[in-house]
């Protein structure tokens, strides 16, 4: 075997290893060839050809312009939902929020397994210890999904996926922010999560959906609280010229 095929052997071996562990960001974005070629000491040549290995047997996707995922290419219905998500606002996406995230968790307090909420506890966690607003958008945005995925309902985890996308534009994360620093909700949210995985584990899916229900109405308030004061904030003569 030549080394150039010796290295993208390697580099198959390690991709397999990192697609299996919990090492990609929430969004399941792998690093960079130039990044995996560094992290595997092996050619950027070598790690081409193990990712096109692996997007043939559909374990990632490619997007142009954004990179490497981990898992499938999206089927054609997500091509319209940045149109979708355009053409909606905060309280629009909460309303449906709160449709559809308590039977989520109403679902996965049945179906849940053990590692699962264990996974749960973990993302909980790494919400509270976050000590920025980016860290604690991507670590609350996995714990949703989580629990959404753990619900066993295809069809509801591609309604809370196009919900979900409203988290990666930047005026969402930011009026989060500002909602949680108004309201001081830091410690109450880290209450609700907890509350909300605690019932899922004993399996109270009345508790858990209540729990859930509780907590986007925490954010809800918080959301129309920090969207009120900037309708009533005077105007500084800038935004006036």
């Amino acid at each position: 075997m030549d080394e150039a095929a010796g290295n993208s052997n390697l580099a198959l071996d390690k991709l397999r290893t990192l697609l299996r562990s919990d090492g990609l960001d929430a969004d399941g974005k792998l690093p960079t060839e130039r990044a995996l070629s560094q992290r595997f000491g092996v050619s950027r040549r070598a790690v081409r050809r193990a990712l096109e290995v692996l997007e043939a047997e559909g374990l990632i996707w490619r997007r142009q312009g954004s990179g490497t995922f981990a898992g499938r290419r999206p089927d054609g219905w997500s091509e319209h939902v940045g149109s979708i998500v355009a053409g909606t606002d905060l309280m629009e996406v909460m309303e449906v929020r709160l449709r559809v995230e308590p039977q989520l968790a109403q679902l996965a307090a049945m179906r849940a397994k053990a590692a699962d909420i264990e996974r749960m506890y973990e993302l909980v966690k790494k919400i509270h210890d976050s000590t920025d607003a980016d860290g604690r958008e991507l670590w609350d945005g996995a714990l949703h999904r989580q629990i959404a995925q753990c619900a066993g309902n295809q069809l509801f985890l591609a309604i809370f996926d196009v919900i979900n996308r409203v988290r990666q534009d930047e005026a969402w994360q930011t009026i989060r922010e500002r909602a949680r620093s108004v309201s001081k909700t830091r410690t109450v949210t880290y209450g609700q999560h907890t509350a909300i995985v605690e019932a899922i584990a004993a399996r109270d899916p009345a508790k858990a959906g209540e729990a859930m229900r509780q907590h986007l109405l925490t954010l809800q308030e918080s959301l129309i609280r920090i969207t009120s004061l900037d309708h009533h904030e005077p105007k500084t003569k800038q935004e006036l010229a």
